[in-house]
């Protein structure tokens, strides 16, 4: 595989540069894009059908702000080891997965989480379940409600031919980078799913894709009082704008950004205003609940 452009391969994080590492986790190496300090305040960030590229153009950004983000690759995507199966890749599991994760990163106590695509999804998980004490929660063109799977996900959950996952992705990438797609820029989000084992992992994501997982959340959603922010590129097809004006009009304390002329990776297509909208969300106190 290709090295991903503008990223040191190390294992000692420094504070000016975005870096791709490792951490142990059940047994297999999982791999993270982070920055910033070591004893920065953390922020774990999660993707969904693609991989932690997709939080590469707003890391330095949050380092800034004097954040340290970890963008992890699940397991079997990316650039992380294992394979996932139509049972560890649900939701659950994969929640499950995450705060394993955080364990062998040493995040204790709260963490603010952010969440793309049906990372989104494992996100609300997180944070309805208690699966970690989540202090904020920022989504960007997350799956909410029963907004996923989308045709393109969708069309592998029977299983469908390996083979044509490389396609797929090619013109799902293409799509969603919408203006910024060029061809090397492609080529790079694409380099993982040229490897047989990401395919097949991938393929099983795809088969446990269930919008139950996001529905079953609403009711405790509905009553958690942690600070949501939701930014959203307007041009997304499937995980459309319209789910995120609902969901920032029924859950308590979130506020929406739109991203116009943006699809569904608008990290890509505005990366400096994101970048300081995510920054500013997490650099910001938050307030202790009264015990009056």
């Amino acid at each position: 595989m290709s090295e991903t452009t503008g990223i040191t391969e190390t294992s000692e994080p420094s504070e000016s540069t975005v870096v791709r590492t490792v951490v142990q986790v059940d047994g297999e190496a999982v791999s993270y894009l982070t920055a910033g300090r070591q004893d920065a305040t953390p922020v774990l960030m999660l993707h969904g059908t693609y991989w932690s590229r997709v939080w590469l153009p707003v890391l330095g950004h949050l380092a800034e702000a004097g954040l340290r983000p970890l963008a992890v690759d699940l397991p079997g995507l990316g650039r992380s080891g294992g394979r996932l199966t139509p049972e560890t890749a649900t939701v659950p599991a994969l929640a499950d997965w995450v705060t394993r994760c955080a364990a062998a990163l040493n995040l204790a106590g709260p963490i603010a989480v952010a969440g793309h695509d049906i990372g989104g999804a494992i996100a609300q998980h997180l944070l309805a379940h208690k699966g970690l004490d989540v202090s904020r929660l920022a989504l960007v063109n997350s799956v909410l409600y029963d907004s996923w799977p989308a045709p393109h996900v969708a069309q592998f959950r029977g299983g469908g031919a390996e083979e044509g996952v490389l396609a797929a992705r090619r013109q799902a990438i293409t799509r969603v980078l919408a203006g910024v797609a060029t061809e090397p820029l492609i080529t790079e989000y694409l380099d993982p799913w040229t490897d047989e084992r990401v395919r097949r992992s991938w393929m099983a994501l795809a088969a446990a894709a269930d919008n139950r997982y996001t529905l079953d959340l609403v009711p405790a959603l509905k009553r958690s009082t942690t600070p949501k922010l939701l930014i959203w590129g307007e041009d997304d097809l499937h995980e459309t704008v319209q789910y995120a004006e609902q969901f920032a009009s029924e859950m308590h304390d979130t506020t929406l950004i739109r991203i116009p002329n943006a699809d569904h990776i608008p990290t890509e297509n505005a990366p400096d205003q994101i970048g300081r909208e995510l920054a500013n969300f997490f650099a910001t106190p938050t307030p202790t609940p009264s015990n009056s």
